[in-house]
């Protein structure tokens, strides 16, 4: 197992963009830790900025500038990163945990039980993904677990589908026929040899289900069905639409987060793909 981890980290050490986006990454990470250390969340709230200048363009004092109420935007951008990366990351395991344990349970046992849990997992495919989140985000309290909650109860489909087709290719190869003989029961074989060879592709899936997550909270709080307690890079773009900081040309607003958004997801998404031909043997051949 250390002798493939370390193989697999190897091969994805020598890809440039995969390093990059990796350090991207841990970079935004770092300012999320580090965001309650610099600076104190009373800093971003509009009782406590009536001093500074509004809509005041970069500068020393405030890098990002400000906005209509004179926080800085910069502050916001640090605070902002830890409620999109926090949403993303829970929304993307709630979403893998969902769709590997229905992928391993319909692959595994087939019959009945995959009929069933197939149909329900086509049920949910075939519901448009965005209206359902937005509407479940309408009716439910608005919160940052109930983003969480609305992402990963209609995210998972694809991930389960994934799954159960590993599954399904590992479950007939001879090594598990062998075991089976030999008296291994069901949670030996899952545990032994249907987990291990399903875990590479749920780890790159994970990868690309993060950005995923991201930019359906980003979308959710732009519509304003976000948590309004909580400062998002989403929310801030949506204060900013309110507000018409395009109309004022006040670019460091909405820019900066955008920006943000951006080099997260593209950076998910790049390591993603390098991680699922890294640990891919045919995408390796070809």
């Amino acid at each position: 197992m250390k002798a493939n981890v370390s193989n697999a980290w190897s091969r994805l050490r020598h890809d440039r963009l995969a390093m990059i986006s990796l350090v991207v990454l841990v970079g935004f990470v770092v300012m999320a830790v580090i965001t309650p250390w610099v600076s104190d969340r009373d800093d971003i709230r509009a009782i406590n900025t009536a001093d500074n200048p509004t809509w005041a363009s970069p500068s020393s004092q405030f890098i990002l500038g400000t906005d209509y109420l004179g926080r800085s935007v910069a502050l916001q951008i640090m605070w902002g990163s830890r409620v999109s990366l926090f949403v993303g990351l829970a929304a993307t395991l709630l979403t893998i945990v969902i769709g590997t344990v229905i992928g391993l349970a319909s692959g595994f046992f087939g019959g009945w039980t995959d009929a069933v849990l197939m149909r329900i997992t086509d049920w949910f495919l075939v519901i448009p993904f965005l209206p359902t989140a937005i509407v479940l985000a309408a009716v439910l309290n608005r919160s940052l677990w109930t983003i969480v909650f609305v992402i990963g109860i209609t995210s998972w489909p694809s991930t389960a589908r994934l799954v159960r087709s590993q599954v399904l290719s590992v479950r007939s190869r001879l090594y598990v026929d062998r075991a089976r003989a030999l008296g291994a029961g069901r949670a030996h074989l899952v545990r032994r040899h249907i987990l291990p060879n399903v875990t590479p592709l749920v780890m790159a899936s994970t990868t690309l289900a993060v950005p995923i997550s991201i930019l359906t909270e980003t979308t959710l709080s732009f519509l304003g069905l976000g948590d309004p307690t909580q400062v998002s890079w989403g929310f801030i773009l949506n204060e900013a639409r309110e507000k018409g900081a395009v109309d004022r040309g006040a670019w460091w607003y909405y820019m900066p987060p955008g920006v943000a958004i951006v080099m997260v997801v593209l950076a998910f998404t790049l390591l993603g793909r390098a991680m699922e031909t890294v640990l891919d043997p045919r995408l390796r051949e070809t």
